[in-house]
């Protein structure tokens, strides 16, 4: 364009036009480079939480043999608010509230960024895939132990290997055909529904199966027909993308 601009202004006077372009190319020379502009980072989508509920008679059960589990392996501490366990150890009522009162949740899919145009698409699909769901008995029956995909936590859980992992399998598998016409990762290929109460830095399985294989021996038991820590009432499948939660079904209480 300067040749262009330069036949244009002959008709003037040659000093002016050659200060005015000299002027002109000094301004540009200094004259800082617009930045582009930044998008936002896409919403990490958690996908899905039936939430779970610790009737009241199993955590006061639980109490003792977290804290055994505490004394077994150091720098445990509760999920989600990420406080050390044994800062929790001097009142019970605390211990309670904050360990094992809060809402837990089975996933049923990998934590993954998704795209802002994907939003709509996801959730409209599941809810047509998952909305024909019934009420089912879920029962969690051993303690175990999980290790993050990089290894940066490992986690003291109740898993569910009997009641309810049929019907919790075939609603990955609904969340799996979504992700994969989405393109996104989906589930484990063997998948192993549970809720986790505790975690620890970098990968301390060792130790921490250890303390699982006692807490297994000495679990809670109202009886010898109880073979499960505690069961609870499937009601329904949430998904949480960032900040914001949909509801994919709610099951009502007959």
């Amino acid at each position: 364009m300067e040749a262009l601009r330069a036949s244009y202004g002959s008709s003037s006077e040659d000093s002016d036009d050659d200060s005015s372009l000299e002027r002109s190319k000094k301004r540009a020379a200094v004259s800082p480079p617009s930045p582009e502009p930044q998008s936002l980072p896409p919403p990490p989508l958690d996908l899905l939480d039936p939430p779970v509920l610790i009737p009241a008679v199993t955590k006061k059960q639980l109490v003792p043999l977290i804290r055994k589990s505490m004394l077994l392996v150091e720098g445990l501490h509760a999920v989600d608010i990420d406080i050390p366990l044994k800062d929790l150890c001097v009142d019970d009522e605390k211990f309670l509230e904050l360990v094992l009162g809060r809402e837990f949740h089975i996933s049923l899919s990998r934590t993954v960024p998704i795209r802002l145009h994907q939003i709509d698409s996801i959730v409209t699909m599941l809810q047509q895939k998952l909305q024909a769901q019934k009420r089912y008995w879920i029962e969690f029956n051993t303690w175990e132990v999980f290790v993050n995909d990089d290894r940066t936590r490992t986690f003291l859980s109740m898993e569910v290997s009997t009641r309810g992992l049929k019907e919790i399998t075939r609603q990955i598998q609904v969340v799996n055909d979504v992700y994969r016409l989405h393109n996104l990762p989906e589930f484990y290929e063997n998948p192993r529904p549970h809720i986790s109460l505790a975690w620890g830095l970098g990968d301390i399985s060792h130790s921490l199966q250890q303390a699982v294989n006692e807490l297994n021996r000495s679990r809670p038991s109202s009886g010898s027909a109880q073979k499960n820590i505690f069961s609870c009432m499937f009601n329904g499948i949430e998904c949480r993308i960032g900040k914001k939660s949909y509801t994919i079904c709610k099951v009502l209480v007959a």
